[in-house]
């Protein structure tokens, strides 16, 4: 619902292009200087004191959001880091949800966990765009600004539930001769990750959904009816996918779930660009995306199992934060290769996060998972 609160609102707001990119580049920017910030001093905080003070921001950016058209206050608002689009790894709450989800008992349990958190949330978000498209039919809709009192609603809700979890989301405590650091014996590979998780998002920023939309609209003429539906076929698959990428990973472990599904589905990503009609088009899409996102429970999963228990905050953060960083200029690049080509960004992208997946096999496969995993 997120995202197309943001689209729709925004340019309720009365906001041009120019003004459009200005928001939504604070608010990458925001998820990424949040996610560092949580990643460092998250544990020291208080993951459950954390949590709550970013859905107390959510809550007045939510509302700044749908009171206001001042651009100045838009932008600091979305510097939050909290009014994200994206459904799946939403900004700096992921850093703290993942640390504290990441207890259950083994790498495979952690994969099982996070392939349930992310369906829910997928599944959320699809009924989430089917209700903006149920009320914006009412005879008298409300103003598409005021979309974003949804964020306000929905954080006072995790303010109150934040208050209710328990010390187990805690990290646990270091040895007393030993400080707290962010990173210890892991950060030379959870530096790795975070540059290739950086060049996954990276080839992923030459095609958001936006541009996909945008894409089947003026290459096959397709409609918003044609385009929902199908948008929301893409979420259920994603669903789906999830429980299937656990029960994958409990058979062949988390690092070969995570490549051998999503490299076949950069394939399939790159020959959309070749498609002669929307059906091929379509049918191409919901393919990829019926394996493209297995990688993500299985990749939350394989942070927490690759660092220490004292580490799992800081090693989501950087993660993350890399993973936000990236997709700004591949976004920027791939509407310059669109003027040249409708098709060119989607094999660049295939391309892209196809390396990603053979270099992080050759770089991780003889690399253990932490000994301390339970």
């Amino acid at each position: 619902m997120g995202s197309i609160a943001l689209g729709v609102g925004l340019a309720a707001a009365g906001l041009d292009s120019v003004e459009l990119g200005v928001v939504l580049g604070a608010v990458l920017i925001g998820s990424a200087a949040a996610s560092v910030v949580l990643g460092r001093l998250g544990d020291r905080v208080g993951r459950r004191r954390a949590y709550a003070v970013l859905f107390a921001l959510m809550a007045a950016a939510g509302s700044t959001f749908a009171l206001t058209d001042w651009l100045p206050a838009l932008v600091l608002a979305a510097l939050t880091g909290t009014i994200s689009a994206d459904v799946v790894e939403s900004g700096p709450f992921t850093t703290l949800e993942q640390p504290m989800l990441a207890g259950v008992p083994g790498p495979e349990g952690t994969a099982r966990t996070f392939a349930a958190y992310n369906a829910i949330a997928t599944i959320a978000g699809s009924v989430g765009a089917l209700v903006v498209a149920v009320v914006s039919l009412l005879p008298e809709p409300p103003s598409s600004q005021r979309l974003f009192f949804v964020y306000t609603v929905a954080a006072a809700g995790g303010l109150v539930l934040s208050r209710t979890l328990s010390d187990a989301v805690e990290a646990p405590a270091p040895e007393p001769s030993l400080p707290r650091a962010p990173l210890g014996a892991s950060r030379v590979n959870v530096h790795k990750l975070s540059a290739l998780f950086a060049l996954d998002s990276f080839g992923g920023g030459f095609v958001v959904q936006a541009f996909v939309a945008y894409v089947f609209v003026r290459r096959f003429d397709a409609s918003p009816e044609v385009l929902g539906v199908t948008f929301f076929a893409v979420g259920i698959l994603q669903a789906l996918s999830f429980q299937v990428a656990a029960r994958l990973a409990g058979r062949i472990g988390l690092l070969r779930t995570m490549v051998f599904t999503h490299l076949p589905s950069n394939l399939l990503l790159a020959a959309i660009a070749f498609a002669p009609n929307l059906v091929t088009a379509v049918g191409l899409l919901l393919a990829r995306f019926a394996l493209s996102q297995m990688d993500v429970p299985a990749r939350q999963a394989y942070v927490m199992a690759l660092v220490s228990p004292e580490e799992r905050t800081a090693a989501a953060g950087y993660t993350n934060a890399a993973r936000y960083i990236s997709r700004p200029p591949a976004a920027i690049a791939g509407g310059a290769l669109a003027a040249l080509s409708l098709a060119a960004p989607f094999v660049v992208a295939g391309a892209v996060k196809s390396v990603y997946d053979l270099v992080l096999y050759l770089v991780f496969r003889r690399v253990p998972l932490d000994p301390h995993e339970p």
